[in-house]
């Protein structure tokens, strides 16, 4: 674990401005937009501050610190709607950057679903969802991380030869979100990760591999030499690999590339998929899309999850809900805009997902990986994926993969220059199990996902 930094008062402060300055800019913007004759207004206000080190072969690589602040303003003129932003937030820009936005809506094509949400749908009390942890770490303390997540995996095995790197970030924003019928809202944010990726050399035979930790607490970061080791040893497993024969067989996904697979599902039923009439799952409302023991679950009130947040990207209150239950789709992701689109109601989704949650009713708490490897029995394990093969209008998928052959539950060798294919439908249709080996990747928390057949290209 990560041990969190004091504040070092020699330092400049993290931000320059506090949430009074941020609803004072706000005010006055919305001001400026009434005072051009806007029908309706929304302002966004943000600041973000961050720190990022690359190291490659013990040595620094890039040190890099960033500091930006934006202020966005859309102006409605009925259903007409004008954008513009600026970075600088001096009175006079402020009032600039808003006639630029009522120049745009004057001379725009109405849009019979664009405008604010509806008054009803807005957040009551938006509240601070907790997901700032501030980490007051300098370059040279993040350098020393990076250095011994790197020298780990150097360290772990003389076949580890060379390394594309190691890097630490540690970021930290807040913003601040208004809008002419009353709403108000805006919170801290924090995304610190380490990474490694290192390669392994056996005679001609080269193979990299990666791992990552990513939280909005420092403190809950991996060890940096436990991960730098991890990395290796994935690396070094993946030496000698062999491809495999044509075939269907069954397939299984790690965790990291089955929050993929949730994440082709959510694309296929988001409000502009939907109603660009460009998604496979059409009309999917009520029908049984995944096996009947899958579930999907939104939940946007969890605390030091990076998907958390009381109210969307429109103010719009977000909402615990069943996505999924039983294999049943109970639910999309819409916006304001795209809901009215479909003649729908806004979900709170403007800005994506909240901590999606792809779990089985099957699964007991000792589905590990080896459990699964063993529910697998003869098949693929894939640990990583290549392109982006997927077509969200018909749902074919195609995709470059390596992992491992497995025989009898257990890993027989690695393999690679392989594509597997299928199409979502029938993969989700076709999940046999879902793991308790869950790991979160973004927003998205999933454990490894079995698969009853795909196709396998290979000699």
């Amino acid at each position: 674990m990560i041990s969190r930094t004091t504040r070092d008062p020699s330092r400049p402060p993290m931000f320059e401005y506090d949430q009074n300055a941020f609803r004072q800019i706000a005010d006055d913007a919305l001001r400026h937009a009434r005072d051009f004759g806007a029908s309706d207004a929304v302002v966004e206000v943000s600041e973000n501050s961050g720190l990022s080190v690359n190291v490659r072969r013990r040595k620094v690589e890039t040190i890099e610190q960033t500091r930006d602040k934006s202020f966005g303003v859309t102006v409605y003129l009925g259903k007409r709607r004008g954008h513009a932003s600026s970075s600088d937030f001096r009175s006079a820009s402020l009032r600039e950057t808003v006639s630029a936005a009522y120049q745009i809506a004057r001379f725009t094509a109405e849009d019979p679903a664009a405008g604010l949400p509806e008054p009803d749908t807005l957040c009551a009390d938006p509240r601070d969802p907790g997901v700032f942890h501030p980490w007051e770490i300098d370059a040279d303390a993040a350098l020393a991380l990076a250095l011994r997540a790197e020298g780990a995996a150097l360290d772990t095995s003389a076949a580890i030869r060379n390394s594309e790197g190691a890097a630490v970030s540690a970021g930290h924003g807040q913003f601040l979100l208004a809008n002419s019928i009353g709403f108000a809202g805006g919170y801290r944010y924090s995304r610190h990760s380490i990474s490694c990726s290192p390669i392994a050399s056996q005679g001609r035979d080269m193979q990299r591999d990666d791992w990552y930790s990513a939280h909005c607490d420092p403190g809950a970061l991996a060890d940096p030499a436990r991960l730098g080791r991890y990395a290796a040893e994935r690396a070094l497993s993946r030496l000698g690999a062999r491809r495999l024969a044509t075939q269907r067989a069954p397939v299984l996904f790690e965790a990291p590339l089955a929050c993929g697979l949730l994440g082709h599902f959510v694309q296929a039923v988001s409000g502009g998929a939907l109603y660009r009439r460009s998604s496979f799952l059409l009309d999917s409302l009520g029908t049984q899309v995944f096996a009947r023991h899958v579930n999907v679950l939104e939940d946007p009130f969890q605390r030091d999850e990076f998907g958390s947040a009381w109210f969307d990207g429109e103010g719009v209150a977000t909402q615990r809900r069943r996505i999924v239950d039983a294999g049943v789709v109970q639910g999309y992701f819409l916006s304001t805009y795209s809901a009215r689109k479909l003649g729908m109601r806004t979900t709170g989704n403007a800005g994506g997902s909240h901590n999606l949650r792809l779990y089985s009713s099957r699964a007991r708490r000792g589905d590990d990986l080896e459990a699964m490897l063993a529910r697998l029995g003869t098949g693929l394990f894939v640990t990583e994926l290549m392109g982006h093969g997927v077509n969200y209008v018909t749902g074919d998928y195609s995709r470059g993969a390596s992992g491992f052959w497995v025989e009898d539950g257990r890993i027989a060798y690695p393999v690679e220059e392989i594509t597997i294919a299928g199409n979502l439908r029938d993969m989700f249709a076709g999940i046999v199990a879902i793991g308790a080996d869950e790991i979160r990747r973004g927003t998205k928390r999933v454990g490894s996902v079995l698969i009853d057949q795909m196709s396998i290209a290979g000699t």
